[in-house]
């Protein structure tokens, strides 16, 4: 058995941080504001599987009101669901993730980010694809407000859940 979840995150640029994608940190772009890293490609990312596992999404499970998750490092976030993930039986397939953004741009950083985010799911980096796109300057992102990321988990069913 399959399942397929989407997940999507959107952050507002700030000056004080440094800007962490995909647990990758980008030198010389401002960072994004968020009670975590505000990495929105591993937020999209933990809520495509969370979808796809029927668990509400990391809002429910990591709110940014507590403070135990304040600056957390996104890949810890995407850890945590791989966990709970398994606990109900499944493994993942593929991730496919696209990042909206003006500015930086994607492709140079994509193939470290692959590597990082299937780190943190324990999966081959060849089951991770990440992209980017502009809006052509539409919009908050093509503003350069600030970054956005959408993000589909494809599961299989490894084993019955406990």
């Amino acid at each position: 058995m399959y399942r397929v979840g989407t997940g999507f995150d959107a952050h507002a640029f700030c000056e004080e941080r440094a800007l962490i994608l995909g647990g990758v940190e980008i030198p010389g772009c401002r960072g994004l504001a968020g009670h975590s890293d505000a990495d929105v490609l591993s937020h999209a990312v933990a809520d495509a599987i969370l979808g796809a596992i029927g668990e509400g999404d990391i809002g429910k499970h990591f709110p940014s009101g507590d403070p135990r998750y304040e600056n957390i490092s996104s890949l810890v976030i995407l850890s945590e669901v791989t966990r709970m993930m398994g606990n109900k039986g499944f493994g993942i397939e593929n991730i496919d993730c696209t990042v909206v953004c003006e500015e930086p741009k994607i492709s140079p950083h994509a193939p470290y980010m692959e590597k990082k985010i299937a780190d943190a799911l324990g999966i081959s980096p060849e089951a991770v694809n990440v992209k980017g796109t502009s809006t052509e300057g539409l919009g908050f992102t093509g503003r350069k407000e600030g970054i956005a990321a959408v993000a589909s988990a494809c599961l299989r069913r490894s084993h019955p859940a406990d």
